[in-house]
This record gives C-alpha cells, structure tokens and sequence, in this order.
C-alpha cells in the first residue's frame, strides 16, 4: 500500500510540476502589455509598414484583433518581422506569441515543428508571374525557366513537383524575402516568379506598369493560409482560434465595426449575435477573457470582410476578389465554427 501511495505521490508530483513549468502565454502577454505578433518582413496589403513606419495589412489586422481581445487594445503589438526560414523559430524560441505570416498548415509544421495552426483565414494557391514580353501563356511553356522561389516555403517542393510532373527543367533562383524576389525578378535575374497567388498580387500591384507582368493561370497546390501559436498552451490556442471566428462570423451575422456598439450595448433578439458580443452566455469567461473580447475585436478593426476589402480586396492596388474567400452563403468556402 505504501508502495502504490509514493508510486501516485511521485507521478501526482511530475504532473504537476510538468503543469507549473508551462507558461501561461496569456499571462506573458498581460505582463508584457503587448502582444509579439510574427509577421513577414514586407508584403503589400498583408504586412508592411506604411511611410509613417505603422504596420498595416490583413495579416497585421489580425494580430491588432487578438491584441484588442486580451489586452483592450489593437495598437498594443510588437511586430516581429520574419523570412521564411526564421518563422517558426521565432515562434517555437518565446520571441512571438502569435504568428500571421501568410503561412500554409501542413502535417510537417503541425506534428515535426509542434505548431497549432488556427483556422484558415486565406485560402490560397501557388502560381506563376512572367513579365509578358517573356511570351508564354501557360506555366507548361517554362522549360529551362530560372525561377525565383522563396527558400524554406511550402512553394519549393510545390514547384519541383509541378515541373517533374510535368517533364520540364528549370533552374532555381533562391530568395529569402519578397523584397528580394522583386529586386532579382525585376533585375531580370529570373524569368519566372512563383509564389501564393496572393504574394503575386501584391508584387505586382507594386511595379511601375503592372499590365507589364502577368500572372499565369495555373495554380498548382493548396495553400490554406492561416496563424499558429506553439503547441503546449491550449488556451492560447482556443483565444487564437475564437478571434478568428469571431471575426468571421462577425461578417456574417452582419456585426460592423460601425454597428458593433450599438449592438452590444443591450440582447438583441438573436441569440447568435449576442453570444459573439457577450450580452448572453459566458464565452469570454471560457476563454479567460472578459464578456467584451470579441466586441473589442471587432470594434478596432472590422469584421472578416472589412479587413479583407480595406487592405486586399477589389478596390485596393491588389484588386483580389473574394473568391473562395467569400462567405459559404455567397459561394467561397469561408466558414466560421459556431460561438454557442
């Protein structure tokens, strides 16, 4: 019997001091009093600063909306640029919290590189740019091609695959940064830029005449874009995750950063807005937040659809259509779990 008591005791012992060294990153956050949000080192209309050194773009909207949901404010973040190669280090080493850095989920970066993705927030696919004086109008056209590809991305393997699938050759430009594969594209150091079709929205959007360049119509690969947080830490995974949806459902149940006041102010008579902004249930307190996460959330910087037309869509330098990202009630795939 003694035995069985220090056998329970030792393995009672271990589980706990297993659960004492696992830091609370909520509480990291609320101590710091800012949110470290990884983002790429530059990409129009998802992450770049602007001529007054201000982050803008989708992907820091996002990192802005957490802030605002923890911390009550969406300008208290500390962007952390990263490449390709030096994001999930960044993550995985404590130098971030939260990563929204036009990143594709895969098996690998889950289980190998023990990352919990959130939920998509940008389907995507890979495809190719050529300046039209080049003369191809189609991604098989490109035997012998020098491709500039962004090392340590999902798109190196994507594009080895398309050309051997394919039976052509091409030769490897190497790149770290966007900036970079512009600087070597426009160069002429390449013939071929490939990347998310989104990145190559956004690349071209800055060129001097942008009908110079064409984006070719293949897409090779599935991109499904979305943030991550490290594994080990559930509850910074389930803030992440309801942020996401909340702003996505915020969208669809027609929650605006111009209404959302109004809305929250009393119940309404739709038990599904009033989940989201807290006048019924006790989601925030799930969470470890308070009632008004999501309100906040939305009130600095939009529902889904706000942040997506303000920073990348139709009537912005990239001109991207909603596409597969439209609401599933309007044709994309844009889908949000239920807040219940």
């Amino acid at each position: 019997m003694k035995l069985i008591n220090k056998v329970f005791t030792g393995v009672a012992m271990t589980a706990m001091a297993a659960g004492a060294a696992q830091a609370s990153t909520l509480e990291d956050v609320k101590a710091a009093g800012e949110l470290k949000c990884v983002v790429t080192t530059g990409l129009a209309g998802f992450a770049a600063p602007n001529a007054d050194g201000k982050w803008e773009g989708f992907d820091v909207d996002f990192c802005r909306a957490v802030a605002a949901a923890v911390l009550g404010d969406g300008d208290k973040v500390k962007f952390v640029p990263s490449t390709g190669k030096t994001r999930f280090t960044l993550l995985n080493s404590g130098e971030g919290d939260i990563l929204f850095r036009n990143t594709t989920e895969t098996l690998s970066r889950d289980v190998d590189l023990k990352l919990t993705f959130l939920p998509v927030n940008y389907y995507d696919g890979q495809g190719f740019m050529v300046p039209t004086a080049l003369g191809v109008t189609s991604a098989s056209e490109l035997d012998g091609a020098s491709v500039c590809i962004q090392t340590g991305t999902t798109t190196e393997l994507n594009l080895a695959d398309y050309f051997r699938s394919n039976g052509i050759s091409y030769e490897p430009v190497p790149i770290e940064t966007n900036e970079e594969a512009y600087t070597n594209y426009v160069a002429g150091r390449c013939d071929v830029y490939t990347t998310d079709a989104s990145g190559l929205a956004a690349t071209r959007a800055k060129f001097e005449d942008p009908n110079a360049h064409m984006v070719l119509p293949e897409i090779i690969s599935k991109e499904p874009l979305g943030g991550a947080v490290r594994h080990g830490d559930d509850q910074w995974a389930d803030i992440g995750k309801w942020v996401v949806n909340a702003l996505i459902s915020a969208e669809e149940m027609g929650i605006t950063s111009a209404n959302v006041g109004e809305l929250s102010a009393a119940p309404t008579n739709n038990p599904g807005i009033n989940r989201v902004l807290g006048t019924e249930g006790e989601m925030g307190a799930m969470l470890g937040l308070d009632a008004g996460w999501a309100a906040r959330a939305i009130a600095q910087g939009g529902n889904y659809g706000e942040i997506f037309d303000r920073n990348i869509g139709p009537n912005t330098p990239l001109g991207i259509a909603r596409g597969l990202n439209a609401q599933w009630k309007d044709g994309g795939i844009l889908y949000a779990a239920p807040i219940r």
